[in-house]
């Protein structure tokens, strides 16, 4: 188990830097599928030996190595976390086709989340192609056990989560964006695969941990109105605690009611 978290971790490196280039190319509505990396700021196109995973950044002392500029620490973190994310996924699920899904959509949180905070914005380029990823994942799952409810779970899982989401957006569409509703779609897919506990969890902290930030950017601007917040990150993080840990919080939460 520990060689595959480290292989985990390794792949987490690469895809976070194909993140980088998603967080850079599809909000510009780029191509990213042939087009070489390049600095973003003189344009240039970027070396192999330029495009190693925070090695590279540490390597070139943060700078450019042909216009000297800067370069953001996102590009690393957004490795790191990706990095993180996979190994802990792994370590959590092991090898299982439902990680194979998993994993892609670990890839496609990240990106997400970095996107609507930079443009507040999920784009349908990378949350639609990923449904049906997560779901041939689970299929795959399934079939494996010789247990269709698991896909079948997932299914109703997706339309609870949309449809509740769909509700909020139906009733108040100035506080919550379309593509919230479909991301919520994607994450149900891949909490009720797991269990209607990691369903649970997961669909609970996205609004508490939205809620959360919206006080507090309230108390920061000292206003209501004109306040702007990205809700697909918190979205995305409840629903990522809940793929990770949410049957051991919902068991958890379960002993402490029974116990009070």
């Amino acid at each position: 188990m520990t060689w595959l978290v480290l292989a985990g971790a390794a792949l987490g490196l690469l895809c976070g830097s194909f993140a980088n280039v998603l967080i850079a190319r599809v909000p510009a509505g780029e191509r990213w599928a042939h087009d070489r990396s390049r600095c973003p700021r003189c344009g240039h196109q970027l070396a192999w030996h330029d495009n190693i995973p925070v090695l590279s950044w540490l390597w070139l002392r943060r700078r450019c190595g042909y216009c000297a500029e800067p370069i953001s620490a996102r590009y690393p973190a957004v490795e790191l976390v990706t990095s993180a994310l996979f190994a802990v996924t792994v370590l959590v699920h092991g090898a299982t086709w439902s990680t194979v899904g998993l994993l892609y959509l670990a890839l496609i949180s990240v990106a997400l989340v970095v996107i609507d905070l930079d443009v507040q914005r999920l784009p349908n380029s990378l949350v639609l192609p990923a449904i049906p990823v997560v779901a041939v994942a689970v299929a795959a799952e399934a079939g494996s056990q010789g247990d269709w409810w698991i896909l079948a779970r997932a299914g109703l899982a997706a339309l609870a989560l949309g449809g509740f989401y769909f509700a909020m957006w139906f009733a108040y569409p100035k506080g919550l964006g379309f593509g919230d509703v479909k991301t919520a779609v994607l994450l149900g897919l891949a909490l009720g695969a797991i269990g209607w506990d990691a369903l649970a969890v997961g669909a609970f902290l996205g609004p508490m941990l939205g809620g959360a930030a919206g006080i507090a950017a309230i108390v920061r601007h000292r206003k209501v109105s004109d306040v702007r917040l990205a809700y697909g990150p918190w979205l995305i993080g409840g629903a990522w605690i809940g793929i990770l840990a949410g049957p051991q919080l919902w068991d958890a939460y379960i002993d402490l009611t029974l116990g009070a």
